[in-house]
């Protein structure tokens, strides 16, 4: 009896939730952060590429515009990025990411249509303020899929440091007053707050009966709760059926 007894305090210990690492396949190691999978290591790639053309952008900003407010997102640019850069590289090291050390073809085609742009003219605050704020869109968004998925707190952490850094830089060159909004290819229209096309079904209260007004506390407990808890009585019961015998055969 004591051997079941034994045998149902192990069941009720292994009923507990288990917090072992998740496998999450063969894309993903785990590290003292958390896993790291294919995500973490496209951000790190994706923010080192952008680093590589914004930062010359930003310098190009305040060589060759005469606007203020160009030359302003071009400091915030080369700031930004440098601070970005020297983030990227450590947490590279760390997790052993290969980063780019050149932009990519669209990214070196953007810093040639700024360089063949005349300097001090307006359209070479066009193409800097246009490419570069489609550019920050699209990156925008894509840090935040990945700070919302990734379990790796460190990923998570520089995630959100480089969406600060990209909306101060869409603000900046949002302020420069020449960003084309009407260019819904290149900055796209918020589609999420559309309203639905589908009318909504009005709620249908139930008719109340005697049966409906008791009580529904058991419906809100679990099923794996309350399991648990008639596992405990039936210990219970056992632990004290077991040593009422004891005691009996102690004292006839």
């Amino acid at each position: 009896m004591r051997i079941l007894l034994v045998a149902m305090l192990a069941l009720l210990v292994g009923a507990q939730p288990a917090f072992a690492q998740q496998d999450l396949g063969p894309d993903y190691v785990q590290t003292r952060f958390g896993p790291m999978g294919p995500a973490g290591r496209d951000l790190l790639q994706k923010v080192a590429l952008a680093g590589l053309w914004e930062g010359p952008a930003g310098r190009m900003g305040l060589e060759k515009s005469a606007s203020p407010l160009v030359q302003e997102a071009g400091r915030h640019l080369i700031e930004g990025h440098a601070d970005l850069d020297r983030r990227t590289v450590e947490l590279a090291r760390t997790l052993n990411v290969q980063l780019p050390t050149r932009p990519n073809e669209a990214q070196q085609g953007w810093l040639d249509e700024m360089e063949a742009a005349p300097a001090r003219s307006p359209e070479f605050d066009r193409v800097f303020a246009n490419r570069l704020r489609a550019a920050h869109g699209v990156v925008y968004k894509f840090l935040a899929t990945v700070r919302t998925g990734t379990r790796n707190t460190a990923i998570r952490d520089y995630a959100k440091v480089c969406m600060d850094t990209v909306l101060d830089h869409m603000t900046v060159l949002e302020a420069t007053g020449v960003v084309d909004f009407a260019d819904t290819e290149a900055i796209p229209l918020a589609l999420v707050a559309q309203p639905s096309s589908v009318a909504p079904t009005p709620a249908v209260r139930a008719p109340v009966t005697q049966n409906s007004q008791q009580p529904q506390q058991d419906d809100d407990i679990p099923d794996g709760l309350l399991g648990l808890g008639v596992l405990v009585l039936v210990v219970a019961g056992l632990w004290f059926w077991t040593s009422g015998r004891s005691s009996r055969r102690m004292h006839p």
